[in-house]
């Protein structure tokens, strides 16, 4: 039996309806984006390379949603971005430079300036407030550099301070982070002192190894050091990370598996948490803290995992979180060296897997603090990845902390 036209019109339009419900059930939507720096892998002296991922809102999948640009110098090290999200910055360690991309509204980078360091970057950070853009790297010597920020374009270095650890100041140090406290005012940075600690070489000092240096920023960036510092942390410092609310600072130590916690006292100086250092996994080299304050997360490089805990908002002690297996630890491919929190939803933690050449992601539990891998993970990246970082789709909005 044949349709009547009207039928047959009835019949086409109830189809169209159903598959556009079900385009649209199955729509993929973008609640951050996801920088990840590499090496571009076609040779020593080539640029390195940043990619960029989207992140679905609903599985915290990635998948590659903008061109590859270049990092604009070799070897990337760090990544930075302004708290309005507009801004980007890379420091390439090997061509002695910080590059800055202009954030589009949908992930995509644009080249627009650079400046060129006295000494080969570390890693950087800017503060909440988008003024300063706080540069460390260097061994003989180590500094930390300040430079001012016009709407994200970078200027003439402000100030520098040079790294030295008192009674030791012939003393090599090295820098491996730096962290501004969300208020704006006060900076820190980590480095071990190589001379005291020189694993298959010869130790030619007695000083503690492990330092964090602070600084309180005045006008013009001006860099005033904190009372009582530096202090010590550890052995080998790898990472540093400050909780939202400037109460406490967690810092990483490569070479004693540990994470060292400290309490801000009078808004600059630090004191150790009297119940740590607190266990990690095997060489333990990045940190991150939850856009809540509420959980912390560090990236085991030899173990390739990343151990949860939570974190007490009274005393700042961090606690072990077991995931459904009874575990601590959450597995992510070879060698995680840098790892990020999404900051639009809270729910999802990306690590760079350096060896793996690839991102591992978890969503989190926002209220237990526990891990599951995301969909399809890990995701493929250039050679090599050393940082990357998130940042919420415009369309998003950004976890408001209330700890």
């Amino acid at each position: 039996m044949k349709f009547s036209k009207l039928r047959q019109l009835i019949l086409v339009s109830s189809i169209g309806l159903l598959v556009a419900t079900l385009l649209t059930a199955c729509q993929i939507v973008t609640i951050d984006y996801v920088f990840v720096a590499s090496s571009a892998g076609s040779g020593s002296g080539s640029n390195g390379q940043i990619q960029t991922y989207a992140a679905d809102s609903a599985t915290g999948a990635l998948r590659i949603t903008a061109p590859t640009v270049s990092t604009g110098g070799v070897n990337p090290i760090a990544l930075a971005v302004t708290s309005d999200y507009l801004n980007l910055y890379v420091a390439n360690q090997e061509s002695n430079s910080v590059v800055h991309f202009a954030i589009s509204l949908s992930g995509v980078l644009t080249q627009k300036d650079s400046v060129t360091t006295s000494f080969k970057p570390a890693s950087i950070a800017v503060n909440a407030a988008g003024t300063y853009l706080f540069v460390v790297g260097g061994t003989s010597p180590s500094e930390l550099a300040v430079y001012p920020l016009t709407a994200g374009a970078i200027g003439a270095v402000a100030t520098s301070q040079q790294l030295s650890v008192p009674g030791f100041t012939g003393d090599l140090l090295v820098p491996t982070g730096v962290t501004v406290l969300t208020n704006n005012n006060v900076v820190y940075v980590t480095a071990y002192d190589q001379s005291a600690y020189n694993p298959g070489g010869t130790a030619t000092s007695s000083a503690n190894p492990g330092w964090v240096f602070g600084y309180t920023v005045g006008s013009g960036g001006q860099l005033t050091a904190a009372l009582g510092s530096p202090f010590k942390a550890g052995i080998k410092p790898s990472a540093i990370v400050a909780d939202p609310t400037n109460r406490y600072v967690y810092v990483t130590d490569y070479a004693s598996n540990q994470l060292i916690g400290y309490g801000v006292q009078s808004g600059s100086t630090l004191d150790f948490l009297i119940n740590g250092p607190f266990h990690t996994g095997n060489e333990p080299a990045a940190v991150v803290i939850d856009p809540r304050g509420k959980f912390l997360y560090v990236a085991n490089s030899l173990d390739s995992t990343v151990s949860a805990y939570s974190i007490d908002l009274s005393t700042g002690t961090p606690s072990g979180v077991s995931n459904v297996t009874g575990s601590s630890s959450n597995i992510t491919d070879t060698q995680p060296v840098a790892i990020a929190a999404d900051p639009a939803v809270g729910r999802f933690i990306y690590t760079a897997n350096h060896l793996g050449n690839t991102v591992s992601g978890f969503i989190l539990d926002p209220t237990a603090g526990t891990m599951t891998t995301t969909q399809a993970t890990p995701y493929p990246t250039g050679q090599g990845p050393t940082a990357l970082i998130s940042i919420p789709n415009g369309n998003h909005s950004v976890q408001s902390i209330t700890p």
